[in-house]
């Protein structure tokens, strides 16, 4: 056996281009050009430079949430804020998200303390006033042990946007974080949302994309000490020349850890663009665990596209399981047929198959408070070209 050979068998860990090593220093990361791994479906024009140079300090975000019992919301600002890039234990692994903790002024934290349950949803509104003017913003939501919070984000209005979340769900906390990208047409969207999950906890993430110009969402996850459970769920609506791009990394870190990620889309109209890759890691010491990942794809119209690329990981036989899925397809022709063999009109016979694709995946967010909204949101999807009425 070659030293080379023998010093690559003796790492913990041999880098991979879907997940490089990170860093602060913003001098460390190139510009993308669209040629790399990781940016090659995304449409780098449109991102009006928030991948490159383009200044994060414009004001044209509104922010403003409920008061609820339990968990406390603040801006941190100076030393203190500078203390919190990086709480999750993750470092920047492209020049965008390393402008963001580097140059954005405040942290918008989110604090639940140890043994506290809330009660009702904390619900943060981001309101965009201007899309004509970059700007960043880092958030911060730490969770103490044996906590249980669930956490909404809705972004609105108009908005050019690069931001970072990160999310400490401490030991026994049992966490739900949903960021909804419900913008205006003119909308563009970078974010990146880390979480670390500690020892016996229980963490859902939701991702839910339906407006903007273009949206790429990055939901990574690493663990923190054995028992961990991560379940992630994305739920998007692409119309024409939308694009709506959505990359999970889920870390397997320890031992006896859980991952299920299961993200489903709907495209119509001409030029829109849906992207999903899931990223599975199981490293050397992540003995016992188990994994899954699944994206389906529901194409209504001609002239879309949807990509789909699971990728799995595997540096230790010693696993329960770890598997992966995907699927991208039309209407099914049977499913019609069976409801309009029973008097159900085409137009509604459609409506109701869409509608049973998403219901499961809505209902599995489990934040009751949100349901009614989703289901309006896919029933106004659709009347722009599914039931329209012919003009």
């Amino acid at each position: 056996m070659t030293d080379n050979v023998r010093s690559a068998l003796e790492l913990d860990h041999v880098e991979s281009h879907l997940h490089p090593r990170g860093s602060f220093d913003v001098a460390d990361h190139a510009t993308p050009t669209g040629r790399e791994e990781v940016w090659r479906f995304t449409p780098l024009k449109r991102l009006r430079g928030l991948h490159a140079d383009a200044g994060l300090s414009g004001r044209t975000q509104k922010l403003t949430w409920n008061d609820v019992e339990g968990a406390s919301v603040s801006y941190v600002t100076g030393d203190d804020a500078r203390a919190l890039r990086g709480v999750s234990g993750w470092a920047p692994s492209d020049r965008w998200s390393a402008r963001v903790v580097d140059e954005v002024p405040a942290t918008v934290l989110v604090d639940v303390p140890a043994d506290t349950e809330v009660a009702e949803p904390l619900v943060i509104d981001v309101t965009g006033t201007d899309a004509s003017e970059t700007t960043g913003g880092h958030l911060v939501f730490r969770f103490g042990t044996h906590s249980k919070a669930v956490v909404v984000v809705n972004h609105t209005g108009s908005a050019s946007v690069a931001a970072v979340c990160e999310i400490v769900v401490g030991d026994g906390a049992d966490v739900t974080v949903v960021s909804i990208q419900d913008w205006a047409d003119d909308a563009v969207h970078l974010s990146h949302h880390q979480a670390r999950v500690g020892r016996d906890a229980s963490y859902k993430h939701a991702a839910i994309s339906f407006g903007g110009d273009l949206i790429r969402m990055d939901a990574n996850v690493t663990y923190d000490g054995p028992g961990g459970d991560a379940e992630l769920l994305g739920l998007y609506f692409a119309d024409e020349g939308q694009h709506i791009e959505h990359r999970l990394f889920v870390d397997h870190t320890a031992p006896r850890t859980r991952s299920h990620a299961s993200y489903k889309g709907a495209l119509q109209g001409k030029g829109a663009h849906t992207v999903w890759v899931g990223n599975v890691l199981i490293r050397k010491v992540a003995e016992s665990i188990e994994t899954y990942e699944e994206n389906r794809n529901l194409v209504l119209t001609d002239g879309c596209r949807a990509d789909s690329i699971p990728n799995l990981e595997i540096e230790t036989g010693e696993i329960e399981g770890a598997g992966h899925a995907s699927a991208t397809g039309r209407f099914d022709d049977q499913q019609l047929f069976y409801l309009q063999s029973r008097g159900i009109p085409a137009d509604e016979a459609k409506r109701l198959v869409v509608h049973g694709f998403f219901n499961d995946l809505i209902r599995r967010i489990g934040v009751p408070a949100i349901e009614d909204k989703l289901f309006a949101v896919v029933e106004a999807e659709l009347e722009k070209n599914v039931t329209a009425v012919p003009a």
